[in-house]
């Protein structure tokens, strides 16, 4: 008489059901832009104009770009709020350069380095020192402001218009905006990244158990590092296509915008506590926060009122993040 254990096939419902459940939070954030879309079209005819359309993908551009990287970090279980300082400080420091006449491939090549550069640092102290993501990016978000507010002793620094540089900004390619493009190019690689390469996993294993992680030869400090790294350097890359776009530098440059980041991506689906990320959420979050900004300008309401309108989603993102991820459970 055979003592085989008998496995029976766990049952699965229709196959579209799965889907729903597995694509939940992206559904809902791709249901709920659609639906800010439709408000907006239907409340203003300039809404869907050729050059609103255009106007408001170069200006979410930045947003895209470090919401991108912040979603890494968010999937270790990690936080950057020192992104908008460091837009503020290259955004700045670029424009210093420029009128001292470095040429601008360097100076984008510089800024872009000293991003990677203070991601790195913030990471040292994170994964090496074991000090509390949280803590050590709320000490870059003051330094790195103060910085930039001494190097332009508060005032805007101008960018020639004749500069090539302001181009990264200003530029078009195949009648698209070029930071569009750019904002396209960061998306399509760090989705792939995210979801087919090695470093991928290895982030979403850091996140999901750090400790698992690690017992299962996966350098944890090394990836923790590289996504401050991540984001350092594309909050560089907003800060130089924020600067060419506006042609000037400015300290007050992306005040509060770490939180329009951190909002695009836990709408976007990624979890607050790590181990889940997804890059298509993040662009459709961060999409759906500029569709707002854009449409209450629009429709004349004052642009004070975003910041409300803001801290409302992250709030309700933030409380939605919590009942997906910890199964509804109380504390």
């Amino acid at each position: 008489m055979s003592t085989r254990p008998v496995y029976e096939r766990r049952p699965t419902g229709p196959r579209h059901h799965d889907f729903l459940a597995r694509h939940a939070q992206v559904l809902s954030i791709a249901a709920f832009f659609l639906l800010m879309v439709v408000l907006f079209a239907t409340q203003t005819n300039a809404f869907l104009s050729q050059v609103n359309l255009l106007n408001l993908l170069r200006q979410s551009a930045p947003l895209i770009i470090v919401a991108v990287a912040m979603t890494f970090v968010i999937t270790t279980g990690g936080i950057d709020l020192s992104v908008g300082s460091t837009v503020a400080l290259v955004n700045a420091l670029a424009a210093i350069l420029l009128q001292y006449g470095i040429p601008w491939p360097m100076v984008v090549g510089g800024m872009l380095l000293l991003g990677a550069g203070i991601g790195a640092l913030q990471g040292w102290f994170v994964a090496r020192e074991g000090i509390p993501a949280f803590i050590v990016t709320l000490a870059g978000l003051s330094i790195l402001r103060g910085v930039a507010l001494l190097l332009t002793q508060g005032f805007s620094i101008p960018i020639a218009s004749d500069n090539w540089f302001v181009q990264i900004g200003r530029g078009w390619l195949f009648g698209i905006p070029l930071p569009a493009i750019l904002a396209v190019l960061v998306m399509v690689v760090s989705a792939t990244v995210l979801a087919s390469t090695r470093f991928g996993r290895y982030v979403t294993a850091v996140g999901a158990n750090a400790e698992a992680a690690r017992r299962a030869g996966i350098d944890v400090r090394g990836v923790t590092t590289m996504v401050y790294v991540l984001t350092g350097a594309a909050a560089a890359l907003a800060g130089i296509v924020i600067a060419a776009r506006l042609g000037s530098g400015s300290s007050n440059a992306a005040v509060g915008f770490e939180l329009d980041v951190i909002a695009a991506v836990v709408l976007g689906g990624t979890s607050l506590m790590g181990g889940r990320g997804t890059i298509l959420g993040t662009c459709l979050g961060a999409l759906t926060i500029a569709v707002i900004g854009n449409g209450l300008i629009l429709a004349h309401i004052s642009p004070f009122f975003t910041q409300i309108v803001t801290g409302l989603i992250i709030l309700a993102a933030i409380w939605l993040n919590t009942k997906v991820f910890r199964g509804g459970r109380k504390t």
